[in-house]
């Protein structure tokens, strides 16, 4: 059974394309079959991934607007074992054109249903904002992995995008789970990043992954060189917990079947 995980959180600057690149790229190594979406028209994930934004003729834009099918868009082996759909600042006008289209919350949805067979785990790089491109994702995803930052507004903002998720469900995708919440950017150093993870653990009954994201240099460094952490310093803190967030995703499903 594949995996659609919205990764989520309309805070900026929390890590969340760091941990959505990342995250697929330690599933791949794993050796599962993954398709990353870049929903943010910034195109982080893209760059990330080394590609130029501006270089794909396809991207998720022109599969949103009806001008290309969801195959002419992916970008094959990106990384071993993961296929990419591109976005570029195009994306951006995406919420304008689609207004008054039929069913547009499900654009997405019905696109991706024709490939999704082919993959395990489907990870979607959300804007940082409650949009309808946030919509269409959390439409067309089983879950919502949610990467707060360890710092002190981290509960800002969560009970509102908690209360989407919850409105999603309700109304447009019965099926749509709270996959949960991780931490990044931890700072052994400081008593701040503890006691951010215990109160968010204390006021928040959601599914917690035990990896935490430390803040890390040669995480920071990966993006600028268009690689993965797992292959920029396969060696570094960064690597091993994104590997570690990997397999606890894994058996995270696992137990979900049982």
């Amino acid at each position: 059974m594949e995996r659609i995980i919205a990764v989520a959180n309309q805070k900026g600057g929390v890590g969340k394309t760091t941990t959505a690149i990342n995250l697929s790229a330690s599933l791949a190594e794993l050796g599962k079959k993954v398709l990353v979406i870049d929903l943010d028209p910034q195109g982080n994930t893209t760059s990330g991934f080394g590609i130029e934004k501006n270089e794909p003729e396809n991207t998720i834009y022109e599969m949103l607007i009806g001008d290309a099918s969801v195959e002419e868009c992916i970008l094959h082996q990106v990384v071993e074992g993961l296929d990419l759909i591109p976005s570029n600042v195009n994306l951006s006008g995406a919420e304008i054109e689609l207004i008054g289209v039929d069913r547009k919350e499900y654009i997405l949805k019905d696109q991706i249903a024709k490939v999704q067979d082919e993959y395990d785990y489907v990870l979607i790089d959300c804007p940082p904002s409650l949009s309808m491109l946030t919509v269409n994702a959390m439409t067309t995803a089983s879950s919502v992995l949610v990467p707060i930052q360890c710092e002190y507004y981290a509960l800002e903002g969560l009970s509102q995008l908690i209360y989407t998720i919850n409105l999603v469900k309700e109304r447009l995708n019965p099926d749509l789970q709270m996959e949960g919440v991780v931490f990044t950017m931890y700072d052994a150093r400081t008593n701040l990043s503890l006691q951010v993870v215990e109160n968010v653990k204390n006021n928040l009954q959601q599914n917690i992954y035990k990896t935490i994201i430390p803040r890390n240099v040669r995480l920071a460094e990966a993006p600028s060189h268009g690689l993965p952490i797992n292959q920029y310093d396969p060696r570094s803190a960064g690597a091993e917990s994104y590997r570690l967030l990997a397999e606890e995703v894994i058996q995270y499903q696992r137990e979900e079947q049982v």
